[in-house]
């Protein structure tokens, strides 16, 4: 595994290849390319009983070219960073872009959208590439024995793991833009499983952190996943009935990238969402703000530039219901006659997708327990299941388990229902949103409280 001082001399290195191979695609013909190079280190490992089952370390690299010829493309990428090796995979993309159909909407972003935010962003701790191996193995194998030692009608485990990823990406292209950052994470989990006569449950908690130092302590992860499974034993089943609905942050979340969804330029130009053609209207309750920002420090969504090397930014997608932007790269905002928004995506082949960067809905004032109490009597959602959302109509569907709430309060655990609405009513009946904002990845919401849903039962 690299070591920070070797990461920090890297990186001018993996800028220079990637510099390499646009003038290689240059003189080739190409009218214009960018590359892009991305290395990483990975361990793992996985403990189950206390025992460790399997330890796994890796290392990856590679670099990719996207070639323009006029108005075809072409795209192809090695890990044979060897000038060979760089010499063959341009010569691949140049003849896969002759016979390209021709898009006028491709193309690399005009000069003066490309740069960089200058400021450090926090992605890169070296405590992660300093936690030796035997210590991530202890900090697995303490979480499950804090679950196993919370209650004794914890009789089983499907396991704990310990992660960690050191990363670097470069990025050039042939219209002036070079440049690179490094990335740390560190995560782990557990998954203990309850019993309660013949019937048994299971849940998890995590913590996931750039820093070894801001994750969770692994005997309170333990203890929480511990909590949480108890309260899933002897789940009932409700009879189908129309209540209000809140959803756990944890799987909030999921309603974020289902706006994600409609929002994507992609699915934008395809006609593929069904809030294409609605910027400036309201689409959400008043107290619904959507926003995607990959400039906070510390988080997983943030990053100096995008993947065609425009600089990072904070997008507001929905500001108190009013849906204001799309999110777009350089090719969706042509299709569309906007501007990007600094939302380009990709691997280190093929064209830009689009992607986010810190995409979250923001909390409001309120505790979850006010949200549970302005509920009265409803379902709170703690799981969902399956993947039923259609983004051109907006109907939801979702299996569903979670805890019943009476006079305000959770009341006892229910499972195999289902819960159903359109998208778009679910938005505007969306009544609060909790204080409880966290990011434990690069998509977040707090607690949310729904005015009304169908929740199907017996």
């Amino acid at each position: 595994m690299l070591r920070s001082k070797e990461v920090t001399q890297r990186i001018p290195e993996l800028e220079a290849i990637t510099e390499k191979v646009i003038q290689l695609a240059l003189r080739a013909g190409a009218t214009d390319a960018e590359a892009t190079l991305a290395e990483s280190d990975e361990f793992g490992v996985d403990v189950r009983m206390g025992e460790v089952e399997k330890v796994q370390e890796s290392g990856s690299k590679g670099v990719g070219v996207r070639v323009l010829r006029g108005q075809h493309t072409g795209s192809s990428y090695t890990s044979d960073l060897t000038d060979t090796g760089l010499d063959a995979m341009v010569r691949q993309a140049m003849e896969l872009a002759s016979i390209t159909t021709p898009d006028p909407f491709a193309g690399l972003p005009e000069k003066d959208a490309l740069g960089r935010l200058d400021r450090d962003l926090d992605l890169y701790h070296e405590d992660v590439a300093q936690l030796e191996a035997a210590e991530k193995i202890a900090r697995a194998k303490r979480a499950e024995k804090a679950a196993f030692d919370f209650d004794p009608r914890i009789t089983n485990s499907d396991g704990a793991s310990f992660s960690t990823r050191l990363g670097r990406t470069a990025f050039s292209n042939s219209r002036g833009f070079s440049g690179s950052y490094r990335t740390s994470s560190c995560s782990f989990h557990v998954v203990p499983v309850a019993k309660s006569g013949e019937r048994m449950e299971r849940d998890y908690w995590y913590s996931v952190a750039r820093s070894i130092a801001k994750l969770d302590d692994p005997e309170a992860t333990g203890r929480k996943a511990a909590e949480r499974v108890l309260r899933r034993l002897n789940p009932r089943k409700v009879p189908t009935q129309k209540v209000p609905v809140v959803f756990e942050a944890r799987v909030a979340r999921s309603i974020i990238g289902h706006i994600f969804e409609l929002v994507n330029g992609d699915s934008v130009y395809r006609k593929t969402s069904y809030l294409a053609g609605k910027l400036g209207e309201r689409i959400a309750s008043p107290d619904v703000t959507v926003v995607d920002d990959a400039t906070i420090p510390g988080l997983f969504g943030s990053a100096p530039f995008d993947d065609e090397g425009c600089p990072s930014r904070r997008t507001v997608i929905v500001d108190k219901g009013v849906l204001r932007n799309f999110l777009l790269n350089t090719y969706t905002a042509r299709k569309l006659g906007l501007a990007t928004t600094g939302s380009a995506s990709r691997g280190i082949t093929g064209n830009a997708s689009v992607g986010h960067g810190n995409l979250y809905l923001e909390a409001g004032v309120s505790t979850p327990e006010d949200l549970l109490r302005r509920a009265g009597t409803g379902f709170y959602v703690t799981e969902l299941m399956g993947f039923g959302f259609n983004a051109v109509t907006g109907d939801y569907s979702r299996g569903a388990s979670g805890l019943w709430i009476e006079d305000g309060r959770l009341a006892y655990p229910v499972s195999e229902v289902t819960i159903a609405s359109n998208f778009a009513n679910m938005l505007e009946g969306l009544e609060m949103a909790a204080n409880d904002l966290d990011f434990q990845g690069s998509v977040a919401a707090p607690t949310l409280l729904i005015r009304e849903m169908t929740v199907s039962g017996t």
